[in-house]
């Protein structure tokens, strides 16, 4: 069975939320807008919302990757 993880590069964030608005289970912001993972191996049902956050990360600050 194949399970996800997310990886969040902090530093590359730009604060834009964006993350948030599309999974917002999976990620928060901090104080200054940073993006902060709650969740680093998301629910299956999940994972959609979490693609999506991928693709509209306009730092491309997060991965999804398979192990």
């Amino acid at each position: 069975m194949t399970s996800h993880k997310v990886e969040l590069e902090a530093d590359k964030c730009v604060a834009s939320g964006q993350c948030v608005v599309a999974a917002m289970q999976v990620f928060d912001q901090d104080d200054d807008g940073i993006a902060i993972l709650l969740e680093e191996r998301p629910a299956p049902d999940l994972l959609d919302d979490v693609r999506e956050a991928v693709a509209v990360c306009p730092a491309a600050a997060i991965r999804l990757v398979e192990q």
